[in-house]
């Protein structure tokens, strides 16, 4: 090898050293970093506003980040109505990060449609842990503009960046959700629907056939008492191919799903007596079966 060649090899290996280590050492998601995202259409004062939302007295020493409408309609325009996402980012959040295994904490100020246990779901999916995270708007807003600005957060506090395709399947998870929620009245029943379904899907070696996933939606789905339309199960098995397809840490996904206790499993374990009128609903059900086989 020429000797030109040596020294252009090495300075080549160099660079990439370097611009490794400053990569690295950039990114920082070590505990107490906060993010904070704005809606890019706030006027001035709203953004005061969310300061003191926030108990904040001013944007020292916090890293800013802006999310524009556009940037919704390009995770959510095909999955969600442009009246439900508006013309305007104006939800926002503070992330402040936390020590590893702490998992998602999220509470939310003036956002109508989104929950905070369907933002965890849908940051879990996108591979964002360990954070305190607070959503605020300075009136009520559906708060989808909060999810995009959470994982930009997420992307420059890590210095990782995370795929438009799972950024997508995480944005069309919390719309899934927020539609089955709306229908049966019951959006933290439906975050564990999807929370459930990961946890499935998260222990499956290979990949399960269309036939497979509605059986799988099919039995989740009745062990909650929901029942789905044809077209809610297509939907369901369209995003959980998506999930099998994308390039998903599937190990992350299962810590933080770990770490997740829904509102509607809070509501169980709070309530013994939930727990026995489910088992009674669901020895019901049984029961019919039991006698429909027997007449085969």
């Amino acid at each position: 090898m020429p000797k030109f060649m040596k020294h252009l090899k090495i300075t080549v290996t160099i660079l990439l050293v370097f611009t490794t280590f400053f990569t690295v050492a950039l990114a920082d998601t070590s505990p107490g970093t906060r993010y904070l995202t704005f809606g890019h259409d706030l006027t001035n004062d709203q953004r005061n506003q969310i300061l003191k939302d926030f108990n904040l007295n001013d944007t020292n020493g916090l890293h800013i980040i802006e999310v524009t409408n556009q940037e919704e309609y390009k995770y959510l325009g095909g999955s969600l109505p442009a009246n439900v996402i508006g013309s305007k980012a104006i939800s926002s959040s503070l992330i402040t990060f936390k020590e590893k295994g702490s998992g998602l904490n999220v509470t939310t100020h003036n956002i109508t449609w989104v929950t905070s246990d369907m933002y965890k779901n849908a940051l879990i999916t996108a591979g964002v842990e360990d954070a305190d995270i607070k959503v605020s708007a300075p009136y009520p807003v559906s708060g989808t503009a909060a999810l995009t600005g959470i994982i930009k957060a997420y992307e420059e506090a890590t210095g990782k960046p995370i795929s438009d395709d799972v950024k997508k399947i995480a944005n069309e998870e919390m719309v899934t959700t927020g539609q089955i929620g709306d229908k049966i009245g019951d959006k933290e029943k439906a975050v564990e629907l999807l929370k459930r379904l990961k946890e499935e899907m998260s222990k499956q070696t290979g990949k399960l056939s269309d036939a497979e996933l509605r059986s799988l939606i099919q039995n989740t789905a009745n062990s909650l008492g929901i029942t789905l339309t044809q077209d809610e199960i297509n939907s369901l098995v369209s995003l959980l191919r998506k999930l099998q397809n994308a390039n998903i840490n599937w190990d992350k996904v299962k810590s933080g799903l770990d770490n997740l206790t829904t509102s509607f499993k809070d509501f169980v374990n709070k309530n013994p007596e939930s727990k026995s009128v489910i088992k009674v609903i669901l020895q019901f059900f049984q029961n019919i079966i039991n006698k429909l086989l027997s007449l085969l």
